[in-house]
C-alpha cells in the first residue's frame, strides 16, 4: 500500500523514503515499549545499531514485504500501552 504510493509518485527516492520512515518508527517503537534511561554513549550505541537494522528493514519494504505498515501498527499499539499505563499510574497517585 505504501510501497505503491511512493513507487507511483516518488520514484527515485523510494529507498531513502522508507529508511526514513522505517528509522522513525523504529524510534517510536523502541521508545514507547523498550527504552529505559541510559548513559548516553549506551543511548548513542543503541540508536546506531538501530539505524544499521533499520537497513535490513528498509530492504525488505523495497521487496514489498509490510514492514513499515507494522512498524506503524507497533508504534500505535504501543504509544496506546503508555497511555494507559500513564493514567492507571495517574489513578494510583490520586487514590
Amino acid at each position: 500500500m505504501i510501497f505503491d504510493y511512493l513507487e507511483n509518485n516518488y520514484v527515485d527516492h523510494v529507498f531513502w523514503i522508507f529508511y526514513v520512515l522505517n528509522l522513525i518508527f523504529g524510534i517510536i517503537a523502541y521508545k514507547f515499549g523498550f527504552a529505559k534511561k541510559l548513559p548516553l554513549l549506551k543511548s548513542l550505541i543503541i540508536y546506531i545499531l538501530l539505524a544499521l537494522g533499520t537497513f535490513i528493514l528498509t530492504i525488505f519494504s523495497i521487496m514489498q514485504f509490510p514492514m513499515t505498515e507494522s512498524l506503524i501498527i507497533i508504534s500505535i499499539v504501543m504509544g496506546l500501552y503508555r497511555y494507559r499505563l500513564y493514567l492507571e499510574r495517574k489513578n494510583k497517585k490520586e487514590s
